[in-house]
C-alpha cells in the first residue's frame, strides 16, 4: 500500500457533508462522506479518514489526520 502524507476532515456547508482529503505527495484525493452527523466527534472522523484512505489503497497513521471544524 502506498503511504499518504497526510489527510484533513472539514465540513462543507454547500454539500452539509464532511470532505476527507487525502494527500498523497503532489496529488489529492476529495471524498464526500454524507450519512455523518455534524456533531461527529473526532475520533469518530479520524477513523472515517482512515477508512476513506484504505478504500483508496493507501496506509496513513492516525496521527497525519487533521480534523478542521
Amino acid at each position: 500500500m502506498t503511504r499518504a502524507t497526510c489527510a484533513e476532515v472539514f465540513w462543507e456547508d454547500g454539500k452539509k457533508a464532511w470532505v476527507v482529503r487525502v494527500q498523497v505527495g503532489e496529488e489529492a484525493v476529495r471524498r464526500t462522506c454524507k450519512g455523518v452527523k455534524r456533531d461527529a466527534d473526532d475520533d469518530a472522523l479520524r477513523s472515517l479518514a482512515l477508512q476513506t484512505a484504505r478504500d483508496e489503497g493507501y496506509d496513513l497513521a492516525t496521527g497525519d489526520v487533521r480534523v478542521k471544524r
